[in-house]
């Protein structure tokens, strides 16, 4: 379906869950992938939330590959709410999922290639939340209008999108009754869904999509919500 034959992808937390797969994604296409997380992982193991870490990383990749065809920006940021996060918490949740994301653009904006991508990876978050999630909800929310700056700053030469998951499971569950019903798809995302649509946007067939924001939850943002109602219930 790609050919991604000798490009470069680069994608930010891809040790596992949803950026595991976009690599093994991009990797089955003929893609080099360099990805850089806190965990275990083929390239580089680093906190994207420290500068001096995303300048070496950016070296690592330049020295060993000379250019970046497609940027993935999609390491979570910490997930504290107002009873617990300090302000060190809230300020690293924004370094990670806001500030990393600008500055290796930046970092990379030299060597992007000629019809280069870049993808956020947001959150449905951006749009909704539970308690007790402000910083992640902050990160995501800055992610996503980070995303159409970034498309009009670099325009002529490099897409940019966004993609906002609803709920996905990364351990394989399945899941039924009201989990289920509660999104109009039918069912619970998966990594590979997240995954799909990173490479559709990175690819020709994309080539008049910029700047936007793709929400991909089931259909779960789009359900009005009443008790007892697509597995809805009101708890006490």
């Amino acid at each position: 379906m790609y050919h991604f034959e000798n490009k470069v992808a680069v994608v930010t937390g891809g040790a596992n869950g949803i950026g595991k797969r976009i690599c093994e994604e991009f990797s089955k296409y003929g893609a080099a992938v360099c990805t850089i997380d806190t965990r275990k992982n083929p390239y580089f193991i680093g906190d994207i939330g420290d500068q001096d870490t995303l300048q070496a990383f950016a070296d690592r990749v330049i020295f060993d590959y000379g250019r970046v065809d497609f940027l993935i920006h999609n390491a979570p940021p910490l997930s504290k709410g107002i009873s617990t996060a300090s302000y060190e918490d809230f300020e690293y949740a924004l370094r990670v999922g806001v500030t990393a994301p600008f500055y290796l653009t930046k970092l990379f904006r030299p060597y992007f290639s000629e019809g280069a991508c870049v993808i956020n990876i947001s959150s449905s978050r951006d749009r909704m939340s539970q308690p007790e999630t402000e910083s992640y909800t902050a990160a995501k929310g800055g992610i996503s209008a980070l995303t159409h700056a970034l498309a009009v700053s670099l325009s002529g030469h490099v897409r940019v999108n966004s993609i906002s998951p609803g709920w996905i499971d990364t351990a394989n569950t399945i899941y039924t009754g009201a989990d289920a019903a509660q999104h109009p798809a039918g069912r619970v995302g998966n990594p590979q869904d997240i995954a799909a649509m990173t490479l559709f946007l990175c690819s020709d067939m994309a080539g008049f999509i910029t700047g936007e924001n793709i929400c991909i939850d089931g259909g779960m943002t789009k359900l009005m919500i009443y008790h007892n109602d697509h597995g809805w219930k009101l708890e006490s």
